[in-house]
């Protein structure tokens, strides 16, 4: 379909932008279904707490993945996504990359990797001091796996993990979690309800759902697109490879995002500039 057309279709438009992995690649993170990605299985919310085991391969894999995710910079499309300046912004990334180039309205659909959570008294920390205690309780560890594949969400293709050593709560010594949402737990229905109030005011105001970068495979991200498109509002699926959300698309455009939205940028800036 026309990049063109699509472009057309959100120039003088209200926007709420959803954003997935794919929006993140340019950064150096992978994604899960690109059309290069390989197949993988994220660890679930059930695998997490069943058990110690579990846990020490998490942390393991994930020490050394953050360790780079951290250092990762915005790219082109974060910035444009910032100067798009949304109604909303609904992001299914863990990231941070787009706080980090100050997007103004947003909800973090899935949490952020930057910070964890004790399941016991559900206190919150920075991932950046637990990283510090993972390095002093396991020195050398990510030295000696420097050169292991980085897979989405900072975690590693590492299989032997034994011998990690994981603390618990510095407040009450329960089990420490990145504060995101796994794959079979929920997301807080307070996020999810602000997202739909966003999408719902699109019909009245005459506004578009713009989706960049997400295959849209999982529920958390599809349900806006079907909200969307039952209400008539106008659907804009940019990104590479096909997405669940396809049907319902009233333009899919086959483009990279920073491509796509850097495009958008200029071209609304010039009807504006008109």
């Amino acid at each position: 379909m026309s990049a063109d057309a699509a472009l057309a279709a959100l120039l003088d438009r209200p926007l709420v932008v959803l954003t997935g992995a794919g929006l993140s690649t340019d950064s150096g993170i992978p994604d899960y279904r690109g059309p290069h990605a390989p197949a993988r299985m994220p660890m679930t919310y059930g695998e997490f707490v069943s058990g110690p085991d579990a846990r020490r391969r998490y942390w393991a894999r994930s020490h050394v993945g953050w360790g780079r995710m951290r250092r990762a910079d915005p790219n082109p499309g974060h910035h444009a996504v910032a100067r798009l300046d949304p109604e909303l912004l609904i992001t299914q990334n863990v990231d941070g990359l787009h706080e980090a180039v100050g997007t103004r309205r947003m909800v973090a659909l899935h949490g952020r990797i930057a910070d964890v959570v004790c399941l016991g008294c559900r206190a919150t920390t920075s991932r950046a001091a637990l990283h510090q205690r993972l390095g002093e309780l396991n020195p050398g560890w990510v030295e000696r796996h420097a050169e292991v594949e980085v897979r989405p969400d900072g975690d590693v293709a590492l299989e032997e993990t034994d011998g990690f050593v994981v603390p618990g709560c510095e407040d009450c010594g329960g089990v420490l979690k990145p504060d995101v949402v796994f794959f079979g737990e929920n997301v807080p229905p307070a996020r999810v309800q602000r997202c739909y109030d966003a999408v719902d005011a699109l019909a009245a105001s005459g506004g578009a759902l713009l989706v960049a970068g997400s295959s849209l495979t999982v529920m958390s991200g599809l349900r806006f697109v079907k909200r969307a498109a039952k209400a008539g509002t106008p659907v804009v699926i940019a990104n590479r490879g096909e997405t669940r959300g396809d049907p319902l698309a009233t333009y899919r455009v086959e483009a990279g995002c920073s491509e796509f939205l850097g495009a958008l940028v200029e071209a609304r800036s010039a009807v504006r500039g008109a």
